[in-house]
């Protein structure tokens, strides 16, 4: 008879099956752990391209909406372009009318996720120098400013995500790129 120990057990039994297998530690909750964490980054994976959208469209739309405001009460506008806003190396009138065109074509590119990274660059540079051109912003301006900023950096950095054009048209335009 061949001697057995826990380590080792021998597979030479009666019967000619093998033993069974002997648990180790704590293997059991920590593959559990592995296998509840890799079903959460699946479940991110999944949510990811919403993310990426919902984003695009939460600071698009505030871009959007201070544009349709600009327009709506146009002498207001260039009444703030030329006394509150400090905008260098333009006429008020200029930068008025180029500010409030940012404001409503960058946001539109954004929601469609067409030239996705060049509109979160341009609206990006455009928060700057809104920033910059209003010096009574404010704590509570500054970082919606702030968060509107790191949020078109996100987009910039990490591109539109599935669900937009830029994606489309990569896929079926540059089907030999890839």
């Amino acid at each position: 008879m061949q001697p057995t120990s826990p380590i080792f057990p021998s597979s030479a039994r009666a019967g000619g099956t093998p033993p069974a297998p002997v648990p180790v530690g704590r293997a059991g909750p920590v593959l559990r752990a592995l296998k509840a964490a890799r079903a959460t980054v699946r479940t991110l994976d999944f949510l990811s391209p919403l993310a990426d959208l919902a984003l695009r469209l939460y600071v698009a739309q505030v871009f959007f909406q201070a544009g349709l405001v600009k327009i709506g009460s146009w002498s207001a506008t260039l009444s703030l372009f030329e006394n509150e806003y400090a905008v260098p190396l333009l006429p008020p009138e200029a930068a008025a009318v180029m500010g409030t065109g940012v404001e409503l074509f960058f946001p539109v590119l954004l929601v469609l996720g067409l030239g996705t990274r060049l509109a979160a660059f341009v609206l990006f540079v455009f928060n700057i120098i809104a920033v910059a051109s209003y010096p009574d912003l404010g704590p509570v301006g500054l970082k919606d400013h702030q968060v509107w900023g790191l949020m078109l950096l996100v987009a910039l950095l990490h591109g539109p995500g599935p669900l937009s054009l830029d994606r489309l048209i990569r896929r079926y335009a540059f089907k030999d790129a890839r």
